[in-house]
């Protein structure tokens, strides 16, 4: 990485699909450009994501490549305060959970930008 890197948010690289069952939320994460796959790889990393679910205090992070479909699936368990039926906070749904995980900050080089979504 360089000086001329640029750090955005997730979003601006790929979107994403979730679901949850009980206490496990799944979150995909499908690169907007397929340039931008292994920058996703890269830093899009268990650990990376965990990090960013800290508050929710995830009991394990797993990542899933799909490497044929620039994407990965990241199964979080254990924040869903109990799972959907059980919480009394209606944000800990899986679809709320993915806005958290696309928020990341993610370094790329200034020769991709133009793969980025949204304003230039």
């Amino acid at each position: 990485m360089t000086d001329t890197d640029l750090t955005v948010p997730l979003y601006r690289l790929a979107h994403g699909r979730t679901g949850d069952k009980g206490n496990r939320s799944n979150i995909s994460v499908i690169a907007w450009h397929p340039a931008l796959w292994e920058l996703l790889v890269e830093q899009v990393t268990e650990q990376a994501v965990a990090r960013q679910f800290a508050l929710r205090r995830p009991s394990r992070v797993t990542r899933h490549l799909l490497p044929q479909l620039h994407a990965m699936n990241f199964v979080l368990d254990g924040v869903l305060d109990g799972g959907v039926n059980d919480a009394l906070n209606l944000d800990s749904h899986g679809k709320a959970l993915s806005f958290l995980l696309l928020d990341l900050p993610v370094r790329v080089p200034a020769a991709l930008a133009r793969h980025l979504a949204g304003p230039r």
